[in-house]
């Protein structure tokens, strides 16, 4: 057997301790559970260092990390001082004369949402027509009324004891009830009404003084100027207080021909 086979064989059969850095036969290093015979088959540290506690243990591996240390920082000390001196003349006046450079500020990347913006921002706002000022809807303006896909008006309101109630009616009924002060308009195919038959009835009273208006006596019913039996309405525009005696005797007809028969 040559020497470099009985080199490479002792190296086969010895590690080096991860502790105290020497080389050991594989005998004084612990087998590792389930791996094969060999090198890598054998723990990292030698049976003495592991024998000698925590403190023998660390000892070996600081000393090398400070002596590591101290060698990087002499190099770094000698390669300052030698480098001033391989400069060359020139070179050193031409570092003194040049200024310090500015450092450029970093440009930010922009997202979609911040380009989006900046774009919009750019565009001069003459370029851009006015939006149309749209004109607010008057309550009352019956006018402003549409029928839906069916052909009704959307009416709502309440009864007496606070519970809402819906119903669809004609859009002629719908802008009459809102000329004549019944209800108003909430959007383009919705009225409200606003009164129920308890505030309507007491509405009407209050407003008339609790006067028949066809005789003058005291009043507390309500009739309708036009009869509901020729198109009137229940509103305010079409309702006056009437006493007990007018309002039976009125009936249906209209109030010229009923101011007539009382002449």
């Amino acid at each position: 057997m040559t020497t470099l086979d009985t080199d490479s064989h002792a190296q086969l059969n010895e590690k080096r301790c991860s502790v105290c850095g020497s080389m050991k036969p594989l005998s004084e290093f612990l087998r590792r559970t389930g791996r094969r015979p060999g090198r890598h088959g054998r723990r990292g540290t030698c049976r003495a260092c592991r024998s000698g506690g925590k403190a023998a243990h660390l000892a070996p591996a600081a000393a090398r990390r400070a002596a590591d240390s101290s060698l990087a920082a002499a190099a770094a000390v000698d390669e300052a001082a030698v480098q001033p001196a391989t400069a060359s003349p020139a070179a050193a006046q031409a570092e003194a004369v040049q200024p310090a450079r500015k450092k450029r500020p970093r440009k930010r990347r922009r997202t979609g949402a911040a380009q989006k913006r900046q774009a919009a921002a750019a565009v001069q706002p003459e370029s851009l027509p006015a939006p149309p000022k749209r004109e607010k809807q008057s309550p009352t303006d019956a006018s402003f009324l549409r029928p839906t896909a069916q052909g009704f008006i959307r009416m709502r309101g309440k009864t007496d004891n606070g519970r809402r109630w819906y119903q669809e009616i004609e859009p002629e009924l719908a802008q009459i009830l809102v000329r004549e002060g019944a209800a108003v308009v909430v959007n383009r195919t919705t009225i409200r009404r606003l009164y129920s038959n308890k505030e309507f009835r007491q509405l009407i009273l209050t407003r008339d003084n609790y006067t028949c208006r066809f005789c003058g006596n005291y009043g507390d019913t309500i009739d309708h100027e036009l009869p509901r039996a020729k198109g009137g309405h229940t509103t305010p525009a079409n309702c006056v207080c009437a006493c007990y005696e007018c309002n039976q005797l009125k009936a249906n007809r209209d109030v010229d021909e009923f101011m007539r028969m009382l002449d």
